[in-house]
């Protein structure tokens, strides 16, 4: 066991609790520490001896008064106690210092923490840092030495991260906590009296958006810091149009600390609350300090061409022209519907349209597509936003209820081919943009299912014409899916989060891509003078957004080059000139040296990784191949944590320990997962924590809607995942080509759909097969269908029924169960579910249980098989999720970092109707990251077939 810093050789055992029976008690299953409890304990067990029954001895004082107001008796009160816990980790210092250059941020987070007590402890560094960052540095200082991170390719640092992790060692791991926030958490063992000082740094390009930059940074120390201080310098060379700088923490006290200097082209900012000033109250330790601090500015843009920079070799273009007329535009809106947007989804969903059509201007042409099972469209031809359309189109949305599965391969094409058939037909105005907004929260289940077969339909279908944006709804939506999609089409995808504001999401996204200034727009550079572009074409530029385009020059000593943008306006052709000429930053800011060097070289290959990153979804695989290659030798280069590498930090090594590996890992979206709990800037001492890995056999089964249980029997311990698919899929559960052993299951739905309930699906048919004895059972609601080598049977369950054969034990226990038993291989149990035969939803279902899996060959697979020669999987820190009754953690498990949720399922073998509560730990998303593949994989063609 690793428990505060400490790893103990630990029994596994029990003790009785006494609280319901008091004579015989019940037994609790423990895991217990020797030694009197050395090393879960703070201290030693003598510092918790005291000199006398009333009092604390050493370690507190308390005060005894007589409460003169109590009537009824004397009451003790007790009015102060120390704590016999030793001194935590003392937070001396905290300090965000951010550097911008040109939009281009580079913030260094330090944080100083000092173990005051006299013995070793865990100290622990977490930072949220917004999602579109790449880290670029990390270090540690202990004692005088400094360990630095370094970054590698993300495969050859896997390896090390899971030998950490499987010998107990501490990990490091950025992972989203939040909608525009990604933690970074890395822990270390202190000597006692002694300091340790983190160091992070990160750079990100600042995005404009609705007519600002905005720079973000999270402060929760949760609790009081001796020096804390935000400091950020803001340098623009267009010079800078306004600058605000708040924090949602920032009271009409703190308010004063919050200090501004802005002159032409330069801003200051700084934040330094004394520890008085950090108090929730004067005789508290609470602080204030708390949320997110805001530096929101714009620049002042050029009309025309926009700015060019020249430093050292690169260029950087900015291009926001203002005072430009919007163009019209031609938008479908395409709305799932499917089951699993009832409730509260589907009224966020019918209201925020009901706003956006009513903001749509005279000139634009708009369409409503709504599908679930299938795809109903709300007039055969996109129609001008007229007062009159757009009131039936509002009466249609209200119309808009959530029930069948989720078609999207044909609503998406249904959208475009309204669009396309609109441009052939000349219905839609000149110079007029096209754009597709996709919102869905599932996968799809209905129609074309294959996600690449999808991404090929849209894109054949749409030939680049048209933008598509998705918005992902919900935590469960395939959103990488829909990432792909949108890059292919020149768009792009966002998560909207469940939340009371998904409203206001909705329409945030919409106001942002609604007014386009220009389409097609391109950037000409002459090829004799620049080089490695990172991107050229555009299809549009929205109003308050800004194109950012960089590259390297032929000649470092060349100062100036012509430059041409050209786009699609309003009044047809838009076309600028212009002169690119280097600007002597020294006579800029003459007084200000920069501390991350050559700016726009970094901010060159930030842009051109992300394109790349971008790239490796299009093209051929070649191509891609080719994207991923260099986006990885770029990221290599400049020391950037992106989804293709890891950072490694070799922690200090002594005699007696190896060294331990502490890995930042970027994850993708679909990788990501949003924490219950939110990061802190600053060294905290770790709270006790759940941390457990489990290795050994275990008991598989699947029941009811489906859920598919692992449990670990020796452990008392489980985890449990859902699959949701459309009513008839077959999928493989075992599979195991030594033995001859196979084992399908087909699922059912229920007799019809309530419009109002999540659709249901169960297992109503399986298929067993054992090919060395010829043995080939079918068992559904009805009835059991025995084969053995060409002989047959049928077994009812409306009887007791019992066969035993040379290679085959049959027992069917009326209206409850069948048993198998195969002869030195798997035993198994189907549970039959007896439904009442009027239920207007409901009908009879099956379970599926094995038992004695561990005879099975070390080639087993299948959605149960896989697991059942054991699985390596760590849980570890609980923390308080969205159901405040069950708690969510982290899991370890085959290499993936998830965010499980403690709940239970239902064990029915001893008790068909009620069952009995198994515990587990929920694995979300169809079991991704536990399962190997995706849930796609294990889906068969039929009932006794493997593909």
């Amino acid at each position: 066991m690793f428990v505060k810093g400490h790893s103990l050789i630990v029994t596994r055992g029990w003790q009785r609790d006494f609280r319901k029976y008091m004579k015989k008690g019940e037994n609790v299953p423990c895991w217990f520490i020797h030694n009197n409890g050395t090393g879960l304990i703070d201290g030693v067990l003598g510092d918790y001896v005291l000199s006398d029954l009333f009092t604390t001895t050493s370690y507190g004082e308390l005060i005894v008064s007589r409460d003169n107001e109590q009537k009824e008796s004397d009451a003790i009160k007790f009015i102060k106690k120390r704590s016999v816990n030793p001194p935590q980790i003392e937070v001396q210092n905290v300090k965000i210092a951010c550097k911008v250059a040109s939009r281009f941020a580079h913030t260094i987070m330090t944080s100083t923490a000092l173990n005051k007590a006299n013995i070793s402890q865990e100290v622990v560094f977490e930072v949220e840092l917004p999602k579109t960052a790449f880290i670029t540095n990390f270090s540690m200082e202990i004692e005088g030495k400094t360990y630095v991170g370094e970054v590698k390719e993300k495969e050859k640092a896997k390896k090390q991260y899971e030998a950490a992790v499987s010998s107990g060692q501490t990990a490091g791991l950025v992972k989203a906590s939040g909608r525009r926030m990604e933690k970074f958490s890395v822990s270390v063992n202190i000597a006692a009296n002694s300091s340790v000082t983190f160091t992070l740094t990160y750079e990100e390009l600042l995005q404009r958006q609705l007519g600002k930059y905005e720079l973000i940074i999270r402060v929760k120390p949760k609790q009081l810091v001796q020096h804390f201080e935000i400091v950020a310098d803001v340098y623009e060379p267009q010079g800078i149009a306004f600058l605000d700088a708040y924090g949602t923490f920032i009271t009409n006290e703190l308010l004063p600390l919050v200090e501004k200097t802005v002159t032409d082209k330069k801003a200051h900012v700084s934040f330094s609350p004394t520890l008085d000033q950090q108090r929730k109250c004067s005789d508290c330790d609470g602080t204030q300090i708390d949320g997110d601090f805001f530096i929101n500015y714009d620049v002042k843009h050029a009309e025309d061409l926009g700015d060019i920079q020249i430093v050292n070799g690169y260029f950087v273009h900015f291009f926001a022209p203002d005072n430009l007329q919007r163009l019209p535009k031609n938008v479908v809106f395409v709305i799932d519907t499917s089951g699993s947007m009832s409730g509260a989804k589907m009224q966020q969903t019918r209201e925020a349209l009901l706003t956006i059509l009513s903001d749509l201007p005279v000139e634009d042409y708009f369409a409503l597509v709504a599908f679930s099972s299938g795809v109903v469209t709300w007039r055969p031809s996109l129609q001008k936003a007229t007062e009159e359309n757009v009131k039936e189109a509002k009466a249609f949305v209200q119309t808009l209820s959530a029930n069948g599965w989720t078609n999207m391969n044909d609503a998406v094409l249904r959208a475009v081919d309204l669009l396309n058939v609109a441009k052939e037909q000349n219905t839609l105005p000149e110079n007029s943009t096209s754009i597709i907004l996709l919102l869905t929260d599932g996968d799809p289940t209905s129609g074309e299912r294959n996600p690449d077969k999808i991404h090929e339909n849209v894109r054949n279908a749409n030939r680049g014409n048209i933008t598509i944006f998705c918005l992902g709804f919900g935590y469960d939506v395939k959103f990488g899916f829909l990432e792909v999609m949108a890059k292919q089409n020149n768009g792009l995808a966002r998560r909207i989060y469940e939340a009371s504001d998904a409203v206001v999401q909705l329409q945030g996204f919409y106001n942002e891509i609604s007014n386009v200034l220009l389409a097609d727009v391109n950037f000409h550079y002459p090829d004799n003078a620049v080089n490695s572009v990172t991107g050229r074409q555009f299809n549009q530029l929205f109003n308050g957004a800004e194109i950012v385009v960089a590259g390297r020059l032929n000649d470092i000593e060349m100062n100036d080059f012509p430059i041409e943008v050209s786009a699609q306006s309003v009044d047809n052709k838009y076309v600028v000139k212009g002169q690119a000429s280097a600007q002597d930053w020294n006579v800029i800011f003459p007084e200000q040296e920069y501390i991350f060097g050559d700016f726009t070289e970094r901010l060159w290959a930030y842009l051109t990784i992300q394109n790349l990153l971008d790239k490796k979804d299009k093209g051929s695989p070649e191509e891609k191949q080719n994207a991923t290659a260099k986006a990885l030798e770029l990221s290599l280069k400049y020391n950037f944590v992106t989804p293709l590498t890891s950072m490694v930090v070799t922690k200090p090594k002594d005699e007696e320990k190896q060294e331990d590996k502490l890995i930042a890992d970027k994850l993708t979206e679909d990788e990501r997962r949003a924490d219950a709990q939110v990061g802190i800037p600053a060294p905290i001492s770790r709270p006790a924590t759940s941390h457990r890995t489990y290795t050994s056999p275990s008991v598989n089964w699947v029941d009811s809607d489906p859920h598919f249980i692992i449990e670990f029997p020796d452990q008392n311990d489980a985890f449990c995942f859902n699959i949701d698919d459309t009513p008839g899929t077959i999928f493989n559960l075992i599979t195991d080509p030594l033995t001859g052993i196979m084992v399908n299951g087909q699922t059912i739905g229920d007799k019809k759909i309530d419009p109002e309930k999540t659709i249901s699906t169960y297992f109503g048919r399986f298929g067993i097969i054992h090919a060395k004895f010829g043995i080939r059972l079918v068992v559904t609601t009805q009835d059991i269908l025995v084969s053995e080598k060409g002989k047959q049977a049928k077994l009812f369950w409306s009887e007791n029924t019992a066969i035993k054969g040379p290679n085959m034990d049959l027992h069917v226990t009326k209206d409850r169960s069948l048993t198998v038993t195969l002869r030195n291989s798997m035993k198994f149990v189907i549970i039959l579910h007896k439904v009442w035969n009027k239920h207007p939803y409901h009908q009879d279902y099956l379970g599926f249980y094995t038992l004695d899996s561990h005879l099975f060959s070390e080639r087993v697979h299948g959605l149960l098989g896989q697991f059942f020669h054991g699985v390596t999987f760590e849980v570890s820190d609980v923390f308080q999720g969205e159901d405040p009754d069950k708690p969510d953690a982290y899991m370890f498990v085959k290499g993936h970092n998830l965010t499980v949720t403690r709940g239970w399922q239902k064990d029915f073998r001893k008790d068909v109707k009620k069952g009995e509560n198994v515990p587990c730990w929920f694995i979300h998303n169809n079991g991704t990251g536990i399962i190997d593949g995706v849930i796609g994989d294990y889906i068969v063609s039929g009932l006794f077939k493997t593909t």
